[in-house]
């Protein structure tokens, strides 16, 4: 199956193909044929991307935050551009990751969507219910 694809011309075919033999390198006949091709490096690099571990954005305690989660704030903030502070205890509710910086999220205070740093939030793990849902 693998001795097809691996050398299909097409760059998307060879990374997936490449990806999948790689995973299953201990085994003898993948790390023969993972050897008998010689791939553009960049085909390389793409295909074991896959393997790459993600920034992880993490509360002030470690834990895992993930989109629309619920988190409190642990220490008051000054809201830079507003005219508020943001009270240590306050409650953002669904959050969003920022993309490209595990150390930010945003969040909804005071009906304004504002940037702030994970390391001063503290995931929420209480399960927050509508009335309609009882």
């Amino acid at each position: 199956m693998f001795e097809g694809s691996i050398w299909n011309p097409e760059a998307s075919v060879q990374a997936l193909s490449y990806r999948i033999l790689h995973s299953l390198k201990e085994e003898a006949w993948a790390s023969d044929l993972i050897s008998s091709v010689d791939y553009d490096e960049n085909t390389i690099q793409w295909a074991l991307s896959a393997f790459e571990k993600a920034d992880v954005h993490k509360d002030a305690f470690g834990n895992i935050l993930e989109n629309g989660d619920t988190v409190v704030l642990t220490q008051a903030l000054n809201v830079k551009g507003t005219n508020f502070t943001a009270s240590k205890g306050t409650v953002v509710k669904k959050i969003k990751l920022v993309f490209d910086n595990a150390e930010q999220i945003e969040g909804k205070i005071n009906e304004q969507t504002i940037v702030i740093l994970a390391k001063f939030v503290k995931k929420d793990n209480l399960f927050y219910f509508h009335k309609e849902s009882f």
